[in-house]
């Protein structure tokens, strides 16, 4: 185990907080121009992943195993996510035959 924090804590922090910002930008890109639904909540995935690699980084870096444990709470709440997006998209998909969120308009009354 200390081979694997010798590792991470060779790599300056300042490195992880620059790789988790980008991947966190894309995430956030994707949410905000894709209009597929399923690409939608890959980059809330993406978001969540960002969070959960710099929050490890920073568990480490600190010393604290706190960190560690809340990204395990972040995974059951991504894990979760999917569970009840992925059955808002099939039911979707039965309805209107696209994953197209612009198409959501039909069901409106």
């Amino acid at each position: 185990m200390g081979n694997i924090t010798q590792t991470i804590q060779a790599v300056p922090l300042n490195h992880y907080i620059l790789f988790c910002a980008i991947i966190f930008a894309i995430g956030v890109t994707g949410v905000l121009i894709r209009r597929n639904a399923i690409v939608i909540f890959m980059s809330v995935e993406l978001m969540l992943n960002a969070v959960n690699l710099l929050l490890a980084a920073f568990s480490v870096y600190k010393g604290d195993a706190s960190g560690q444990v809340f990204v395990f709470f972040v995974m059951a709440l991504a894990a979760a996510e999917v569970a009840v997006g992925l059955a808002i998209i099939v039911m979707i998909y039965r309805n209107t035959n696209s994953t197209d969120i612009n198409v959501l308009n039909r069901l409106k009354w």
